[in-house]
């Protein structure tokens, strides 16, 4: 009798503590709601970037959550997802939201539409895609090296005519954005109190369509963006400056990245500051190892630009409020969970990830301004797939074993022989991303990316260029092994690096002159300028090397004469 008495009362404590538990969590969910009726929905400083002192979070410091998924003009989760992401690859730099996952569900994003035939004459349909692909030149600025340099016949050289089978969004899937669909129309007019007029359908002009479509239209066979495209100067603006309304953690990968999406629907990875410009990477590191450096990314972003192969997406330096821009826009619980107040009085966060996300490597502000890249998505899978390849000369990633190509000296005579290496230009991609990766230091390139859509025929996109630019006082000479194995390369590529190497268009004093056009400028110190120079030197030494060795004509690929081609053959760009 005494047992059961005691069993029944055991029960009646568990399901109290159930009750309890149940309880606060409800009462923690509710909370951020509760608050946002106190506090009323015109504070005024939601879209704040100033500096301000985080002592006056502390005495409210778990009253502060994220805001309100009723929130007025706030989008559906769904609809901002859909013509922006990166791979589903391990190898991406971005994980994406998956569309499936969003069918599953039952809801269907009504803001990204898809139609077949469109209003209007052939060529005003493809109007959009010619100014995205930057009909309209910009010039720079005169008397500086850069607009010099892009003034250079090498830099003006002209794409044949582009058909349906060259753009990424051809007549027949052009997308139509509806912003009355999402709830917010705050992204096309935003400083305006009048209100803005749309047709009667609430559909928007092609050219009134946010920098981020625009730059997602403008993508073809040959480039992700022109040369002189008004759009990714735009683009480049909005990444350093528009509002940041919702903020989640990356799945995936060994260090912590953001997913930051704007109010004008855009999203972008942001990768926040982890050492000083000063810093390099320790000796004992190895490269799997090293972190992941924001200002890289920038960087990164701007020598493809001077180099001219245009295969990086825009990436944009940012100073952002991490109280303001990520605690208090986030709905990532974990994220928001891992907030805290350092003994400096400083506001830090570590989120989760396989590499460095502790308190013993929080990231923390200055109180609470932090440095950051955010580089712009690509258009979502559900719209452009994207194949993933295996680098030919990917790194072992092991701290004892080699690669094959590090101990067999004939390894590209194997690589020739196999697809899609055997013809085309893919293996010239690849000695051009070698170029690339060793005069920035990357040695870490174990995947790269093409869209599915333009075949094997394509350019190789330049994704995830956080581990350059580590070691300005090294050189890490086998990143160059895939040049002197090959002895290969573009004649376009030959003459610009001869270009960059003479001293009236020196490319680290172009590097300089670029980056202080973004706002964390200086973006790398002097060392690392005058380390690409050095670089820049070594190849052409490689490259003198193979033309003694082979000769010129089976060393260097004459691409300018198929270029100026009115039509190509299939298998060159």
């Amino acid at each position: 009798m005494i047992k059961m008495i005691m069993f029944r009362k055991f029960r009646v404590l568990i399901l109290m503590v159930f009750l309890v538990a149940c309880t606060m969590h409800i009462m923690i969910d509710l909370l951020p709601r509760l608050e946002k009726r106190a506090v009323g929905p015109d504070t005024g400083n939601a879209g704040c970037q100033c500096a301000h002192n985080p002592s006056e979070d502390l005495q409210s410091w778990g009253k502060q959550r994220v805001r309100s998924v009723a929130e007025p003009g706030w989008p559906n989760k769904h609809t901002l997802r859909i013509l922006q992401d990166f791979s589903n690859e391990p190898s991406s730099n971005i994980t994406p939201h998956s569309l499936e996952k969003i069918t599953a569900a039952g809801e269907r994003p009504e803001t990204f539409k898809r139609v077949n035939n469109l209003a209007g004459t052939a060529e005003e349909r493809k109007q959009l895609i010619r100014d995205a692909s930057g009909s309209r030149t910009v010039h720079a600025s005169g008397g500086s090296r850069l607009s010099s340099l892009f003034d250079h016949p090498l830099f003006k050289t002209e794409l044949p005519p582009l058909t349906d089978d060259d753009t990424l969004f051809n007549v027949n899937t052009d997308i139509r954005f509806y912003p009355k669909a999402a709830g917010n129309q705050e992204w096309h007019n935003e400083g305006n109190e009048e209100e803005e007029e749309y047709p009667p359908t609430g559909e928007v002009a092609a050219e009134a369509y946010p920098n981020w479509l625009r730059f997602h239209i403008g993508i073809n066979r040959y480039e992700l963006y022109s040369r002189h495209s008004p759009v990714l100067e735009a683009l480049l603006k909005d990444l350093a400056s528009q509002r940041i309304t919702s903020v989640a953690m990356k799945s995936g990968g060994t260090q912590l990245k953001l997913i930051m999406t704007f109010q004008n629907y855009g999203q972008a990875l942001f990768k926040p500051m982890k050492q000083t410009r000063e810093q390099e990477t320790p000796p004992d590191f190895f490269y799997f190892s090293d972190f992941e450096r924001h200002n890289a990314e920038v960087a990164a972003f701007h020598l493809d630009r001077i180099l001219d192969f245009r295969r990086v997406p825009p990436v944009a330096g940012r100073l952002v409020n991490m109280t303001r821009e990520i605690r208090d826009v986030t709905r990532d619980k974990k994220l928001w969970r891992t907030f805290f107040i350092s003994p400096a009085n400083n506001v830090c966060f570590y989120g989760e990830c396989s590499y460095y996300c502790s308190t013993e490597h929080a990231l923390c502000g200055k109180p609470d301004q932090m440095e950051g890249s955010l580089a712009a998505f690509l258009p979502d899978l559900a719209l452009a797939k994207r194949k993933t390849w295996r680098n030919p000369w990917r790194r072992s990633y092991h701290k004892r074993k080699k690669a094959e190509w590090e101990v067999d000296p004939d390894y590209c005579d194997e690589v020739k022989q196999t697809p899609p290496y055997d013809r085309g230009t893919r293996l010239l991609d690849i000695m051009d991303m070698t170029v690339f990766d060793f005069l920035m230091g990357n040695m870490d390139r174990h995947h790269y990316e093409t869209f599915e859509k333009f075949g094997n025929d394509t350019f190789i996109i330049h994704l995830d260029n956080g581990r350059g630019f580590g070691k300005h006082s090294h050189d890490e000479r086998s990143i160059l092994v895939p040049l002197t194995q090959c002895c290969r390369v573009r004649k376009s590529t030959y003459l610009r690096l001869q270009l960059l190497a003479k001293e009236e268009y020196l490319l680290s004093s172009l590097m300089e002159e670029s980056l202080l056009l973004d706002r964390l400028a200086p973006v790398l110190i002097q060392p690392h300028l005058r380390a690409m120079d050095r670089r820049l030197r070594l190849v052409l030494q490689v490259l003198a090397s193979c033309l003694e060795k082979e000769g010129y004509a089976n060393v260097v690929e004459d691409d300018l004469a198929r270029v100026m081609a009115t039509h190509r053959s299939p298998g060159y760009r």
